[in-house]
């Protein structure tokens, strides 16, 4: 029996680390990828572990276009000649207003957020629709519906993506293959991991939310897990907030 495919983008950590554990746990082959070799290996060997199967593929998404399609074709040949999820997780957000933001900053985040997702699609979702089936999921966020001091650009191209994905499901939809995007609230990962328990930033961003917390990268992986399942075969272009009531209250 063949297992299924995915690659999900900045899987080495966070919401990208717990997806990849989601889908394993489900019985797909995971490609995990990112500029963290060891802790890439670390999450393959962690998944292998517990009965799941994964590899590991190095990958810059600033490298230019054509460096990206050979980084998709590196992808489809770990994974045995075919690729059946995508998830477009990774991201880079500079905590800065307008004025201070700098020309690496923007070039990065527009490479990361924007370009690299719609590069790797274009090399990707073809394959998808040949075989009349796939799926594709964006990682988002709640701060592309909502306007702030900081963080406008990442904002801005989360909000860019999202559209990207809408469009996606409508250009490769009738071909079998579904689109849609995850749109987190303020999540507990690593990377914004509170190390002054006095000036808790996302516990104090989710404190007046329904929920009341924020959320957990697992809580996350859950949904694109079930996204790109058969259980949700009539879901296509569609956003789904898992941010606990933020976007919904603010």
């Amino acid at each position: 029996m063949t297992h299924p495919t995915a690659v999900v983008t900045g899987s080495t950590s966070g919401i990208g680390a717990a997806t990849a554990r989601a889908l394993a746990a489900q019985g797909t082959h995971v490609l995990v990828t990112g500029r963290d070799a060891a802790r890439g290996r670390a999450l393959v060997a962690e998944i292998e572990g517990t009965g799941g199967t994964a590899s590991f593929v190095a990958g810059d998404l600033t490298a230019p276009p054509p460096a990206l399609r050979e980084l998709a074709a590196s992808w489809t040949e770990a994974l045995g000649g075919r690729v059946d999820v995508l998830v477009h997780n990774a991201a880079v957000c500079p905590a800065v207003d307008t004025v201070q933001l700098t020309d690496e900053d923007l070039e990065s985040t527009l490479a990361v957020n924007v370009r690299a997702p719609q590069v790797l699609t274009a090399a990707l979702a073809p394959g998808m629709a040949a075989r009349g089936s796939g799926a594709i999921v964006v990682i988002g966020s709640w701060m592309a519906t909502v306007g702030h001091a900081f963080v406008g650009l990442y904002s801005a191209t989360r909000a860019a993506e999202a559209q990207l994905a809408r469009s996606w499901a409508a250009e490769f939809g009738p071909r079998g293959v579904r689109v849609n995007t995850v749109a987190p609230g303020a999540t507990r990962t690593p990377i914004n991991d509170a190390s002054d328990a006095s000036d808790d930033v996302i516990a104090r961003m989710t404190a007046g939310t329904p929920a009341g917390r924020p959320g957990r990268p697992e809580e996350v992986a859950a949904a694109v897990a079930w996204l790109v399942s058969d259980a949700a075969a009539y879901v296509h272009g569609a956003t789904i907030p898992v941010d606990g009531g933020i976007t919904a209250t603010r």
